[in-house]
């Protein structure tokens, strides 16, 4: 398996924000989004047994552990197997993608984190919408936002499927971007039933930061 990064931090996002996790970042993406923040792992990395990974996430002592990327479901076997190890030995298992790639033989059990591109990241077309079809009670979708136009996009997605009320819909802006309070004012102005983020990370170590 090809990774980019094996770290311990807390996580910056989602409904786990702030808790302490294991982070298990492969090499390697299909996409290319504008404002992407870890161009770094688009390629190189280092390749390590999936049992050798278990290890080095066991001497962390933590019971969370994100897979995200670049974009973990290039390596689809390999992944899957990571997941079951994960599974078996006791660890709630969170599952990062950029939703483009099949979500639907992922074992229940992980927690979905799924990317729906906004169109001015300019990889809206690549989304894989049956993945919705594949969503848990547990599962998190997110919208990265850099514009209002991709807000209202947004805004609109959420209202046309009616799973997105059924779980947890993130909103949050490309780091350094757009402005949050702007974001912030047009979701309460439109009642939008949505959770707001920031990049936690971000704000405690320097932006640039690796491996927080």
């Amino acid at each position: 398996m090809f990774l980019c990064e094996i770290f311990y931090s807390i996580q910056g996002e989602s409904t786990y924000a702030g808790l302490p996790c294991v982070f298990v970042r492969t090499s390697g993406c299909n996409l290319r989004c504008s404002y992407c923040d870890t161009k770094y792992a688009y390629e190189g990395g280092f390749e390590i047994a999936v049992y050798e990974i278990l290890e080095k996430i066991k001497d962390y002592k933590c019971r969370l552990v994100e897979i995200t990327g670049g974009e973990p479901l290039v390596q689809f076997e390999e992944v899957n197997l990571l997941i079951d190890l994960l599974l078996k030995n006791g660890y709630e298992v969170l599952l990062e993608t950029n939703g483009s790639l099949s979500v639907k033989n992922i074992d229940p059990r992980v927690v979905k984190i799924i990317d729906l591109k906004c169109p001015d990241s300019g990889m809206m077309d690549y989304i894989n919408w049956d993945n919705l079809k594949y969503l848990g009670k547990n599962d998190q979708v997110k919208f990265v936002l850099t514009s209002r136009k991709d807000y209202e996009w947004a805004r609109d997605i959420i209202g046309k499927y009616p799973v997105l009320s059924e779980i947890e819909v993130l909103i949050s802006t490309a780091f350094g971007v757009l402005k949050t309070r702007e974001v912030v004012q047009w979701m309460l102005e439109d009642r939008l039933e949505a959770r707001f983020q920031l990049q936690l990370h971000k704000y405690i170590w320097d932006p640039n930061t690796k491996g927080v």
